[in-house]
């Protein structure tokens, strides 16, 4: 049977939500949502199984956190090693309390930078690629709800889109 694509947009995300709880109920398989902000409960409901984001997240961090203890120690102990305000650098293990903050920024640092890269490699958000959603309003005010049913079931699914609250409802 012929797949079609349809597109149930919503005006409020309780509604989306209770939209999805509705569709998932009948046994249609949730495509996508679409929404201006994160819709806080949706993902269990659609079937979005957890990342592995809190992963990279650490290994950004312990890659920042490594670095940091590398450059002191190469910068205060091995090449240049300066006594200041009387605390010897010949160990890096005795200097450990005055490098904590700049274990701790640097660590901060590589894990945001790596994670904001992840974020736009993973979501393709570079110049000249062209945005996946497919209804632009719903980086403004819209939730859209992606669904791919079988062309049988289109006037069961648009009468529970319509039921459940969706302001518009188009088949592409």
């Amino acid at each position: 049977m012929n797949k079609i694509t349809l597109h149930g947009i919503y005006d409020d995300d309780q509604q989306l939500k209770e939209g999805a709880i509705k569709i998932v109920g009948m046994g249609i398989h949730v495509k996508e949502v679409f929404s201006p902000f994160p819709v806080h409960g949706i993902d269990p409901i659609i079937g979005v199984k957890r990342t592995r984001l809190a992963i990279c997240a650490f290994i950004y961090g312990l890659t920042g956190m490594s670095l940091a203890t590398w450059m002191m120690w190469y910068m205060m102990v091995t090449d240049w090693p300066t006594e200041i305000g009387g605390k010897p650098n010949f160990s890096y293990l005795l200097n450990v309390p005055a490098f904590i903050p700049i274990t701790f920024e640097s660590t901060v640092l590589c894990a945001a930078h790596g994670m904001a890269i992840t974020f736009f490699l993973r979501s393709w958000l570079m110049p000249g690629v062209k945005a996946k959603n497919p209804d632009p309003r719903t980086t403004d005010n819209k939730f859209l709800m992606l669904l791919e049913i079988n062309q049988g079931d289109q006037s069961k699914v648009e009468a529970a889109l319509r039921e459940t609250g969706a302001s518009e409802i188009h088949v592409c």
